[in-house]
């Protein structure tokens, strides 16, 4: 199987996104399969939630992008999560002023992932909540999207934003990328304004949106300030299973995609 690069994307902030990269990286882990996270959010939160100190990095996926070191040179183990990560920390954000007026910008991550891809099954992108240089980075790198989504008023506005990103993407740079699935993180099931989203993303979508659901979970917001993924944190928490049938939905869905499965 070659490796997959998958984007986290979405680009309104507090939607699980980091906490879907390192929880599904983590249940992916556990079903043998070998998984990097690229972490482009300047705030480190997936490198932080794999416990590595972003404080305290000498090289990180900042150098990677502006030319000064490999991805085998800044990548880093997360012992306990059983995956690799790119780190990051604040210096990413300079990257974007550093690379306004470089030729082919927009492709660094992608030519700096061919390194190192044949390594791993996986590769998990964890794209900032903004549709800026670095997320583009992480889209033309990326096979696909996987877009984490709160099932609330405002969140099919933003999403009609991102597809349409996406289509743009798609039509200028990176013709193969698809909208792997829509994933209802954070859901109350007790919220009738949940259940009514989760209805409108169903009839939109239809067989892009995962069957998964993830619940609101407080060991699943405890488990970062440990440096644990939540499924290493507490694998028998609410949170956590559901991560782990979201690893499994996802191997089913690329690995053996069904017949009728089209995009």
């Amino acid at each position: 199987m070659k490796s997959r690069i998958i984007a986290i994307a979405n680009q309104k902030g507090g939607v699980g996104k980091t906490t879907t990269v390192v929880n599904l990286a983590a249940g992916l882990a556990q079903l043998g399969r070998r998984v990097l996270i690229v972490d482009l959010d300047p705030q480190g939160n997936a490198t932080m939630g794999s416990g590595i100190a972003k404080h305290d990095l000498e090289v990180s996926v900042y150098h990677v992008l502006i030319g000064d070191a490999t991805a085998l040179e800044a990548r880093q183990t997360a012992r306990e999560g059983g995956y690799d990560v790119l780190p990051a920390n604040r210096d990413v954000g300079g990257a974007e002023l550093e690379l306004v007026h470089e030729l082919a910008r927009e492709q660094r991550l992608k030519t700096a992932l061919g390194l190192v891809a044949q390594e791993y099954d996986f590769i998990l992108v964890d794209c900032p909540p903004s549709l800026n240089l670095l997320t583009l980075n992480g889209l033309v790198a990326a096979d696909s999207v996987l877009i984490p989504m709160v099932c609330e008023y405002y969140a099919l506005e933003g999403l009609s934003d991102l597809v349409g990103t996406l289509r743009k993407v798609r039509a200028a740079i990176n013709p193969k990328i698809e909208i792997l699935g829509l994933l209802r993180t954070m859901f109350d099931v007790r919220s009738n304004l949940s259940q009514q989203v989760a209805a409108q993303l169903a009839q939109h979508f239809r067989d892009k949106v995962f069957e998964t659901v993830i619940p609101r979970n407080v060991r699943l917001a405890e488990a970062p300030s440990h440096g644990l993924p939540g499924l290493v944190y507490d694998p028998t928490s609410r949170g956590a299973q559901a991560y782990q049938a979201l690893a499994a939905e996802l191997l089913a869905r690329i690995e053996q995609p069904s017949v009728s499965h089209t995009h």
